[in-house]
């Protein structure tokens, strides 16, 4: 078995061909770099790429390092990467000015690669901590898919891509049929099986990678599937249905005497920030809400 080694990674941003030569030679042998010799490159690849830090040159021409400092700590996709200062312009307040914009280390040129790389490999150190830290608050302690805050968090991020893109954004909500009957008639324990036996089906065949399951509360999932107009929603929900009524798992309270879903389905074409997210989670709502009332164990298509 090949076993693949996961790299930091780290964006190089010098208006100086030499300087960047310099760093990634010293720094490639443990670590994937990207490079960028202007202040607009550096934003765009941080980004798409999202590495974990950030070797920022400041007298850059048009976009100095400050401004993209500032950028950077402004985007919301972006405020997490850990910035580190690499620069020839000396003096506490331009050190003071780098660190109160968010930087985490501030270091004058000429540089002592030892040094650097001591203190790069500090900052990776704490960047990977602080991510293991927050990965774990985003996922749901009981059945261990993305939780309520990781959810919303997707939501926004994916209906901007949607925005930029100009496609399509649906979004599932799915109920338990019955889950308070199920937890009177089994027990609290036995209700958290269930829990965790679906999370594990529905996260199983949801096969498009893009797509994204949370826990939204007790027994509400979440799904949202980018790009996917509302045949391939329907399909997709349907399919998400099927998998739970062949479990097959007893529920003696339910209208089918066994565990079944409701599945709310909503499609919106992203063209506005205004709309989200109440406008698509509303609707998927409604769809649910729709579908339990009229029994259960069936999809409901809200049309916005």
């Amino acid at each position: 078995m090949i076993i693949t080694q996961h790299y930091p990674m780290i964006l190089i941003v010098d208006d100086m061909p030499v300087n960047i030569k310099i760093l990634a030679e010293a720094l490639g042998s443990g670590y994937r770099i990207k490079v960028a010799n202007n202040g607009k490159d550096a934003l765009e690849i941080a980004e798409r790429e999202q590495p974990d830090l950030i070797l920022l040159d400041i007298m850059m021409p048009k976009m100095n390092g400050f401004e993209v400092c500032r950028h950077l700590k402004e985007n919301a996709q972006t405020c997490k990467i850990a910035v580190m200062f690499l620069t020839l312009l000396s003096g506490e307040i331009n050190e003071e000015q780098g660190l109160n914009l968010g930087a985490v280390d501030y270091i004058t040129k000429p540089i002592a690669i030892p040094i650097v790389k001591a203190r790069i490999r500090n900052h990776i150190q704490l960047k990977q901590q602080a991510d293991l830290l927050e990965s774990l608050a985003m996922i749901d302690a009981l059945t261990l898919i993305p939780n309520h805050r990781r959810f919303d968090e997707t939501l926004v991020s994916e209906w901007r891509r949607a925005m930029r893109d100009k496609t399509s954004l649906s979004l599932l909500e799915i109920n338990v049929d019955y889950f308070k009957g199920y937890i009177d008639e089994y027990g609290y324990g036995i209700g958290d099986i269930l829990l965790k036996m679906l999370a594990i089906t529905l996260a199983k065949n949801l096969e498009r990678p893009g797509d994204f399951i949370a826990r939204y509360n007790n027994d509400t999932f979440m799904v949202i599937l980018p790009d996917a107009d509302e045949k391939t929603a329907l399909q997709i929900a349907e399919g998400l249905r099927e998998s739970v009524e062949k479990l097959g798992v007893v529920h003696i309270d339910s209208t089918a005497g066994f565990v079944t879903i409701s599945v709310g389905v909503a499609t919106k074409i992203a063209v506005s920030q205004n709309l989200f997210p109440k406008i698509l989670c509303e609707a998927a709502n409604s769809g649910v809400n729709s579908a339990t009332k009229n029994g259960g164990n069936q999809v409901s298509v809200y049309v916005i």
